[in-house]
């Protein structure tokens, strides 16, 4: 199917419109890429026609999962990118331990958790640096989400972890299958979450949001950021992805001290610029 086959703009925006209505997710928040992204679905189905791709959408639950998974980006691992979680152990989470008077708990957030690589990489670290957590995993997807709790993933996934590591907070079930032991999973609560309509929590430590944005325009990232630095305490942090940044982050009212982190300054800092 060439460029030109393809219907009108009109007919894409009425698309986009049923596809938000259908998943939560507003296709208006990404830059033009994710267009391409779709016309490339269409064209693996041998579809021309916007309304009999959302009408296959709507009716084949399979075809709805591979649409979702394919403009969602669910792509992921333990610890992926070590050096970055390294920093976290190592620099991060000492300052974020003195932020918590005895008895209270250090509050994570995982936003755009996927299948749940990513909190349970950060519950594991946690457990092993002996703070006292929890962990808010948020997604609009509710197919990764079901994966997600069922907490069971394939020996490449672990690739970055070692068999000590492992062997304390995995339960081998198969040939090259693991599964979170609970408590791992205890620490972790995961919740369908539309993360630029539905509130955020508040008085958060932590805020990990890396590799979700990739495809959104640019005022819908700032958007975003400004939402997470809101909810963050000050001395807080957020963690993007190796590749991401944020243009113009101390007018949010963050400092970066790096390794893709940005930390919450006081408001009276800001305040005073």
């Amino acid at each position: 199917m060439k460029e030109k086959e393809y219907p009108a703009k009109e007919g894409y925006d009425v698309f986009k419109k049923k596809i938000f209505a259908l998943t939560g997710i507003d296709l208006n928040i990404y830059k033009y890429q994710i267009h391409r992204r779709v016309h490339t679905l269409m064209r693996n189905w041998n579809i021309s026609d916007y309304d009999e791709y959302y009408r296959l959408i709507e009716n084949d639950e399979d075809r709805r999962r591979e649409f979702l998974d394919y403009i969602t980006i669910n792509v992921t691992e333990f610890f992926r990118n070590p050096s970055r979680w390294e920093f976290l152990k190592d620099k991060i989470f000492p300052e974020l331990k003195a932020l918590v008077n005895n008895g209270n708990k250090l509050t994570f957030v995982s936003a755009g958790c996927s299948s749940g690589e990513e909190p349970y990489s950060l519950a594991i670290q946690a457990m092993e640096a002996r703070l006292p957590f929890e962990v808010i995993a948020l997604d609009i997807d509710e197919g990764v989400l079901k994966k997600a709790k069922e907490g069971i993933y394939k020996q490449e996934q672990l690739v970055n972890i070692n068999d000590k590591v492992k062997a304390r907070y995995f339960e081998k079930i198969g040939e090259g299958i693991y599964k979170v032991k609970n408590e791992v999973k205890s620490k972790v609560a995961f919740r369908r979450f539309n993360l630029l309509k539905d509130p955020l929590p508040k008085n958060v430590h932590l805020v990990l949001c890396r590799n979700v944005v990739i495809y959104f325009s640019a005022e819908t990232k700032n958007k975003l950021y400004s939402n997470f630095n809101k909810i963050l305490v000050d001395g807080g942090y957020l963690m993007l992805g190796p590749t991401e940044q944020i243009f113009g982050y101390e007018h949010i009212g963050f400092s970066y001290v790096g390794f893709a982190f940005y930390k919450k300054v006081a408001e009276a800092k800001v305040a005073s610029r």
